[in-house]
């Protein structure tokens, strides 16, 4: 696996750039500079729900996804989504949102008493759904990818969309190996 590196723009090397209109910009701290990206949160996705390798995902993150084409899409088609990164089945690197802009995908949120993860969360999606186990290939990439963001920024956590909105979500899911993500990051995780 190729060493991934975050630029000054807050893109990812070897990365394949998809451009969501999802995002805006972070809130800024009290002393105007944006707010600090100290958090990682990991989510799982698959569209249609359990099938892989289409581009349900991509549509979804773009606003394109065509309600006729399955019945799950004509209840979400319309959710206005994005994340910082996708990790496909066979480990491709996607980026839809720059790490310094905030991709919407926490929800509602709260993580050690802050509210809006997405003001200061970096989110990847990992192809897969609650039901099977990733591949390894996706670890590998996202090993790297936590690698490079590491350099880039100061992380306190990585977590899972289960961490940070109880109840609500279950993803990563249970197939889902953190000792794979935290044996070679000095990076926390809540699990």
């Amino acid at each position: 696996m190729k060493s991934i590196a975050i630029d000054d723009k807050g893109f990812a090397t070897f990365a394949n750039v998809i451009t969501s209109p999802n995002f805006d910009a972070r809130p800024t701290q009290g002393n105007g500079a944006p707010a600090e990206i100290n958090l990682i949160v990991i989510h799982n996705i698959s569209l249609p729900p359990s099938q892989y390798g289409g581009n349900g995902i991509i549509e979804l993150f773009t606003n394109r996804l065509k309600p006729a084409e399955h019945p799950y899409y004509a209840e979400i088609y319309t959710r206005k989504v994005s994340s910082h990164f996708l990790i496909r089945r066979d480990g491709e690197l996607i980026q839809f949102v720059s790490c310094l802009k905030r991709a919407w995908h926490a929800g509602a949120s709260n993580w050690k008493g802050h509210e809006r993860c997405n003001d200061f969360s970096i989110g990847i999606e990992l192809e897969g759904s609650d039901f099977d186990a990733f591949e390894p290939t996706q670890y590998l990439t996202l090993e790297s990818l936590i690698a490079g963001l590491k350099k880039r920024y100061v992380l306190q956590d990585i977590v899972g969309h289960s961490d940070i909105a109880p109840g609500r979500k279950t993803d990563p899911g249970p197939y889902f190996d953190w000792d794979k993500v935290t044996r070679n990051n000095a990076i926390n995780n809540s699990n």
